[in-house]
């Protein structure tokens, strides 16, 4: 607590406007003469000990009581002593018990609201005790009661329901990598992720060193892809009934329910301050989403009801240590999805739809996912049928983790997580069963009798954060014979490559009938030769390369070179027509979406960014 403490003639003030945190009723105005003003100021730090602080502030009032023989005291709020306030209701807390314990020790006390907007007046005697400023903590002998430990028992279900000490399925595989990691099996110290080399040379995206740390600077192939990565979220949350919404990135911690909900997650966010206002950075799309769902009015008729965000950008404030490449970030992308629930059956069953996006991602990327569950020992042995029967859907081993007691706002939740090249897991898709948040931020409907229900959400991420998913790709390109990524994602997908100068004409033809067709294909009209124009097509990952010389020109029939089927230093030819090109790359990216090249057409136009 800041106390600021004035012995003061005489002191009024009159509350003009209240903020929506304002205590009501109160005294709108009011004065003292002849008193010790305590302007108070309750701090984030005094939450873990409001009564030792409020002692303390006692204790320096009779101080300055004993040394100006004065029994009357204004007790005044004022956040502007502090830029780290507590939550509202802390402060509301706090300053009563102040005013209580000084009536108890015999003062005179009088208390100016909190949360108005107040014009006052103060007359300081100007004695050399009349000021007198403290700065309070709580001690650090303050006895805090601490719950049980929570304990976590982890074990591994296959999909015939039958459950297995997870030690049998610890090995080098992308499931034995999960285990290592969660259970905390010691692994070897890994070098940095190949994709921080990928993404750079490639010139998909690079720091930005004049930034804070993680964050990024996407080039036009990178932006195509995460914008191509954040198309395909919407397209499948939209499939699911979900409707897309808006919010803004910060948020005033001194609404309660903000507040409470953003202290869940610790310390790593950035904070700050907004004039007289203590602000954050969202970490997710929860907050705005929650207060449009407690703005609105809820019919049980219209649930389940799903809102969806493309969270950019979302901010963690990680350490500055742990921030590397596409991986770890301070600044992401997050598709994110909430579902309001009518009842927790309703909860599970958008949960199974749920959970099936996130194992499709895992297909339509290329990126083998593998699973772990978690939930509390109570939400097992409830639901374990329903437990089973998830398992059996996923049809690969997930690692079960149980907790004695819950401890975050979830029951129950999946992650999914792809390994990287160092055998440890990039988190993506993960969904989570809340039964906390609509209580918090007071969501509700009513029942026919008029009873108040704060239904279960679900957040989902059906894909992860949009960084982390590249990322993903990227370290899967190891596991291939020839790296590429998924011919919907390639910045380009057909290459044209003409022998000779007489050759461009029929090249250029080429490339537009595949543009026509919605095919990003490029043109490779430089002066270089062609065993250096195919070699960078090769760098650059270009799915299906096509050389035009005199007999193609001549013929219509293509030599196309299939990276996918390509072996190294053994590429894959195979002739077809324009059209049957055309076919074959369509019926490749069928039902996934499409943008046109975010780079030049002709190769000669296109610049270096890296």
């Amino acid at each position: 607590m800041r106390l600021l403490l004035i012995h003061s003639d005489h002191i009024e003030y009159e509350a003009k406007k209240k903020t929506k945190f304002a205590e009501d009723p109160c005294n709108p105005s009011d004065s003292f003469d002849e008193s010790l003003v305590a302007f108070c100021a309750v701090e984030a730090p005094d939450e873990d000990g409001i009564e030792d602080v409020v002692t303390q502030a006692v204790a320096s009032i009779e101080e300055m009581s004993g040394q100006t023989k004065c029994r009357r005291v204004m007790v005044y709020p004022y956040a502007h002593l502090s830029s780290d306030l507590s939550s509202p209701d802390i402060a509301v807390e706090a300053l009563k018990a102040l005013e209580t314990s000084l009536a108890e020790a015999g003062f005179e006390v009088k208390r100016a609201p909190f949360g108005w907007y107040k014009s006052f007046t103060v007359s300081c005697k100007g004695h050399p005790l009349s000021e007198l400023s403290r700065t309070l903590t709580p001690s650090e002998d303050v006895v805090k009661v601490e719950k049980s430990p929570v304990t976590h028992k982890f074990f591994v279900m296959t999909p015939d329901g039958s459950t297995h000490d997870y030690q049998k399925f610890v090995d080098d595989s992308p499931f034995g990598c999960l285990i290592k990691k969660e259970t905390g099996i010691p692994v070897p110290a890994g070098g940095e992720p190949i994709h921080v080399d990928l993404m750079r040379t490639k010139e998909f995206v690079d720091y930005e060193p004049v930034s804070d740390v993680g964050h990024l600077r996407w080039m036009p192939r990178g932006k195509l892809v995460r914008d191509l990565l954040a198309d395909y979220a919407l397209a499948m949350v939209l499939e699911h009934g979900a409707s897309p919404v808006e919010t803004p990135v910060m948020y005033d911690l001194a609404d309660k329910a903000i507040y409470e909900h953003a202290d869940k997650f610790g310390e790593r966010q950035y904070r700050f301050k907004s004039g007289n206002r203590n602000m954050m950075l969202r970490f997710a799309a929860c907050f705005g989403m929650f207060t449009i769902m407690r703005n609105m009015h809820i019919s049980p008729n219209n649930l389940p009801m799903k809102m969806y965000e493309l969270s950019t950008y979302s901010f963690r404030h990680e350490q500055k240590g742990e921030v590397i490449g596409l991986k770890r970030l301070r600044a992401f992308t997050m598709p994110d999805m909430h579902s309001l629930c009518k009842d927790m059956s309703d909860a599970l069953q958008c949960f199974e739809e749920q959970l099936a996006m996130g194992w499709q991602t895992g297909v339509d990327f290329g990126t083998q996912l593998v699973a772990v569950f978690r939930c509390t020992e109570e939400f097992y042995k409830n639901n374990e049928a329903w437990i089973k029967k998830i398992v059996a859907q996923s049809k690969v081993p997930v690692l079960i983790e149980t907790l004695s007691d819950r401890v975050h706002y979830w029951i129950a939740k999946i992650d999914l997580a792809a390994i990287d090249g160092q055998q440890r897991p990039i988190e993506n898709p993960t969904v989570q069963i809340d039964v906390e948040s609509s209580r918090r931020f007071g969501i509700k409907y009513h029942l026919n009798d008029g009873t108040e229900v704060f239904p279960p959400i679900l957040h989902c991420s059906p894909t992860g954060s949009v960084e982390r998913v590249f990322c993903a790709i990227l370290e899967n390109t190891a596991n291939q014979k020839v790296a590429h990524l998924p011919t919907w994602l390639s910045p380009t997908q057909v290459r044209v490559i003409p022998v000779a100068e007489r050759h461009g004409q029929a090249a250029e033809k080429i490339a537009n009938t595949l543009t026509a067709a919605r095919i990003r294909a490029d043109y490779d009209n430089r002066e270089e030769s062609v065993g250096k124009k195919v070699r960078e097509a090769g760098m650059d990952w270009v799915p299906y390369v096509v050389v035009i010389g005199d007999s193609e020109a001549e013929s219509g029939n293509l030599t196309v070179t299939v990276r996918m089927k390509s072996e190294p230093n053994k590429p894959f030819k195979i002739t077809c027509t324009v059209d049957e090109l055309i076919k074959t790359v369509q019926d490749e990216i069928s039902g996934k979406p499409y943008r046109p090249l975010y780079t030049q057409k002709l190769l000669s136009m296109q610049p270096r960014y890296i």
